[in-house]
């Protein structure tokens, strides 16, 4: 069997090269602290522990919908509240006080109510579970695939406050949501490299799902990824799936750096244009 045919992405190509070819390099330039602005994932960088960092990651991916200026003042106005410690923050504030402390906030849609929802069920899981990572956990079994179910038991937790125990803010993969921002809160916490910073240790990264937006999806069907027109879970799964093939034991390798195209003023929107 000749090499080409051995190599599980060979059959994918971009170009006159295999898509693994190009990816990596492009995570070989991309893939760099220098990009990170603008992005949320600026905002939970400084949070060292874990114990905030998780609660920092939730918060901020959760508001990761809209133009990014309004993102990042979003996100920064919430940490103003919470402090150098969200974990502190949440130990030491009655549930009451949340809805007073977010009275004045609002970001798009969503306003102080939605937000001191969110805390209440973050409070009340970091109670139960300890953590957040051990409140994923409890839904996640060594044979999983993927992290699917148990992100759907995790946000089951997570939105117990709100009405019918459901929220934009934090959607269910179950109502077949693509749910962008809860994987790349996942992405953040699960990977560890140059850019994410880890932390949730007991995650493999073979069962992370791609967060996926207009962006990523439009460069997913350019490629051949994927002929789905939704931008939704089934779209998502097909998307890592596809990158699997890259990359069996981390297909979301490549988001950081192919999202950087039409995002940072560094880049062209074309990842595979000139030297990639």
């Amino acid at each position: 069997m000749s090499s080409q045919n051995s190599d599980p992405a060979a059959s994918i190509h971009c170009g006159n090269k295999p898509l693994r070819l190009r990816l990596e390099r492009l995570y070989s330039v991309c893939n760099d602290p220098r990009y990170i602005h603008p992005d949320p994932l600026e905002t939970i960088l400084p949070f060292l522990r874990i114990e905030d960092r998780e609660i920092a990651a939730l918060l901020a991916s959760a508001l990761a919908y809209g133009r990014v200026n309004q993102i990042l003042k979003s996100i920064r106005t919430v940490f103003a509240v919470t402090g150098s410690s969200p974990r502190a923050y949440l130990e030491h504030t009655p549930p009451e006080q949340f809805q007073s402390d977010f009275s004045e906030f609002k970001h798009r849609f969503h306003t102080g109510t939605d937000l001191a929802q969110l805390f209440r069920g973050i409070q009340t899981a970091i109670h139960n579970y300890g953590s957040l990572e051990q409140c994923f956990l409890a839904g996640f079994s060594a044979g999983d695939q993927t992290v699917l179910p148990a992100a759907e038991r995790f946000t089951e937790e997570l939105c117990r406050f709100f009405p019918n125990g459901e929220s934009t803010l934090l959607p269910s993969p179950k109502r077949g949501s693509a749910c962008k921002r809860l994987h790349l809160m996942l992405r953040w916490l699960v990977r560890k490299d140059n850019v994410d910073p880890g932390g949730w240790d007991s995650i493999p990264t073979r069962c992370l799902i791609v967060p996926l937006d207009t962006h990523m999806h439009r460069l997913a069907r350019e490629l051949g990824l994927t002929a789905r027109n939704a931008a939704d879970r089934k779209t998502a799964e097909e998307i890592t799936n596809a990158f699997s093939r890259c990359c069996p034991e981390d297909p979301v390798r490549y988001d950081f750096s192919l999202t950087r195209f039409g995002i940072h003023p560094d880049f062209s929107k074309n990842p595979f244009e000139n030297q990639f």
